[in-house]
C-alpha cells in the first residue's frame, strides 16, 4: 500500500511542494494556518485536517515545512501536534530551515514515540519549489532516508536529494553551510557591480563577462540579475535570510568556528530590514552596497 502523506505548511514553499506530492499520486492530507492554500491542495485531490495531529493520525510520513524553530517546535511537540497524534513506525520529516539544536531534540521526542524524524531543508528558494527542483539535505537514519526519498523526489531533483548524516540536524548544518557560502558569493556580486557602476563601466556586460570564467556561479547569474534590474520581487525573502543568518551565528558559535564574513553579511541584511525590506528578496542587499558605495541605482 502506498505511504500516505502529510503536509503541514502551505506557504510560498509549502504549497507547490505539496501540490508535486499530490500529482505524484500520493493520499495527501493538509494543515496550515491560512484556509486558501488548503482550499486549493483540496481541489487538487488532498484532504483536510483539523489540527497537526489529525494529520499525524491520518499518515504514515508528516511533513512541515514552517518559517521559523518556534513553529516547528509548536507544530510538532505543541497542544495537538505531531506528537499526539502520531502512530509508531511514523516518519517525519521537517522540511523547514530551523536550529539544529533544536532539531536534535525533537529528533529525540520523536523516537520516545516510536516514530523516526529526519531534517531535510531545502535549497532552490520558490523557483525551485515550483519548479520540483529543489535541493535537499537529509540528516537522520539511512532506512528512514531512503524509505522516504520516493517522496522527497516529488519534490527535488533527484540527483540533489543527498544524505548528509544519520545524526539527527546533520541536514540542518549543511543548510547553515548553504546560507553562509551564498551569503558571501551575494556580497561579492553586490560589491562587483557596484563597483563597475561606480566606476562607469556597464555593469551588465561586467556580469556577463564573469559568467564565462572563474568568478562564474548561480548566485551571479540569478541574483546578478536582480541587482542589475532592480527586481526584488521575493523568491526568498530577506526577513526569512535573517533568521538563517541568526541560526547560522549562534550554530558557528556553539561549534567555536569563526565566520567573519557571514558576521559581516549578516549586518549588511540587518539594515536591510531596517530599512523597510524585510518582504524583498534577498538579494536586495545589493541596494545596501549601493547607498554605501554612492550608487544611485541598484
Amino acid at each position: 500500500m502506498p505511504e500516505r502523506i502529510g503536509f503541514i505548511g502551505l506557504g510560498v514553499m509549502g504549497r507547490p511542494m505539496a501540490k508535486h506530492v499530490r500529482t505524484k499520486g500520493y493520499g495527501l492530507t493538509v494543515y496550515s494556518r491560512s484556509q486558501a492554500p488548503i482550499d486549493e491542495l483540496v481541489a487538487a485531490g488532498a484532504r483536510a485536517a483539523a489540527s497537526a495531529a489529525a494529520v499525524a493520525r491520518d499518515c504514515d510520513i508528516v511533513i512541515t515545512m514552517l518559517p521559523d524553530t518556534p513553529d516547528v517546535e509548536l507544530v510538532v511537540a505543541g497542544p495537538d501536534g505531531v506528537l499526539s497524534g502520531m502512530t509508531r513506525g511514523s516518519i517525519v520529516i521537517d522540511m523547514s530551515s530551523i536550529s539544529p539544536v533544536a532539531t536534535r531534540r525533537l529528533a529525540a521526542l520523536v523516537a520516545s514515540k516510536g516514530g523516526t524524524m529526519l531534517d531535510a531543508p531545502v535549497s532552490g528558494g520558490e523557483i525551485g519549489a515550483i519548479g520540483a527542483s529543489l535541493s535537499i539535505m537529509v540528516g537522520g537514519d539511512a532506512a528512514a532516508f531512503e524509505r522516504a526519498r520516493p517522496v522527497l523526489a516529488c519534490m527535488g531533483h533527484a540527483e540533489r536529494i543527498v544524505h548528509i548524516g544519520v545524526e539527527p540536524g546533520s541536514g540542518q548544518i549543511c543548510k547553515v553551510c548553504n546560507q553562509i557560502a551564498i551569503g558571501g558569493a551575494l556580497a561579492g556580486v553586490s560589491e562587483a557591480l557596484a563597483l563597475a557602476r561606480k566606476a562607469g563601466v556597464d555593469a551588465a556586460r561586467v556580469r556577463q563577462a564573469l559568467l564565462g570564467g572563474f568568478a562564474s556561479s548561480r548566485v551571479l547569474e540569478v541574483h546578478g540579475e536582480r541587482i542589475l534590474n532592480g527586481n526584488y520581487t521575493p523568491g526568498f525573502r530577506t526577513r526569512l535570510y535573517q533568521k538563517d543568518l541568526r541560526i547560522a551565528n549562534e550554530t558557528a558559535a556553539a561549534h567555536a568556528v569563526a565566520i567573519p564574513a557571514a558576521a559581516i553579511v549578516t549586518q549588511l541584511v540587518n539594515a536591510l530590514v531596517a530599512a523597510g525590506g524585510a518582504d524583498l528578496d534577498y538579494s536586495a542587499i545589493g541596494t545596501v552596497i549601493a547607498k554605501l558605495s554612492g550608487v544611485s541605482r541598484s
